[in-house]
């Protein structure tokens, strides 16, 4: 393999094992907050932030760390035939059955842009056009600039109504490591079929 895609691979390993570790953490955070809601649900008044902040961890939790699982190998699969075949008919498998995944996750990362974008105010159909935009206003306007291009923030319909843009960067975020992993496992498998390591 050539030294490009080997020290792609390293790279996207390292960092997506850092994210994946500290992300590990997270399920602490999660259980204080639930904690903290049952605490204030039976001795105070309850608090309205404590089923929104616990879900939104949650998400933090699950999509962080989605592309260190998936580089451990500990992702749910099918055994029935899968356990029983060499490590190469296993590439085989992998390198063809990755490219849906890559399919689904850049599908994934349409919409989850597209819904960023409208939580922040656009209502457009190129929310990739507005990021670029909102992008080139930050860099030559700054912070005020890019404020004025922003619309009518989106928030929570519930109680508390907390804005809903950092939830939706952060999926965007974790759908984009996850892309990131995938590759690396693509070309870890086409390194294996040619009886190469990554």
């Amino acid at each position: 393999m050539p030294r490009a895609i080997r020290g792609y691979v390293r790279a996207i390993d390292r960092l997506n094992r850092f994210i994946g570790r500290v992300a590990m953490y997270l399920i602490f955070v999660l259980v204080g907050v639930l904690l903290w809601s049952s605490v204030s649900k039976a001795v105070f008044t309850p608090s309205l932030w404590t089923l929104e902040t616990a879900q939104f961890v949650m998400v933090a939790y699950y999509v962080l760390g989605g592309p260190y699982s998936l580089q451990l190998g500990s992702n749910v699969r099918m055994d029935l035939f899968y356990g029983g075949w060499s490590t190469r008919t296993k590439a085989w498998f992998d390198s063809f059955t990755v490219l849906f995944l890559m399919g689904y996750l850049g599908i994934l990362l349409y919409g989850a842009v597209g819904s960023t974008a409208y939580s922040l105010g656009y209502f457009g159909m190129e929310p990739f056009a507005f990021f670029w935009d909102l992008l080139k206003t930050l860099v030559t306007g700054g912070f005020d600039a890019a404020g004025e291009k922003l619309g009518f923030l989106e928030r929570s319909p519930t109680a508390w109504r907390p804005h809903l843009w950092p939830v939706k960067t952060l999926l965007c975020i974790g759908v984009t490591l996850m892309l990131l992993q995938s590759l690396a496992e693509l070309f870890r498998d086409i390194a294996i079929i040619r009886g190469e390591e990554i």
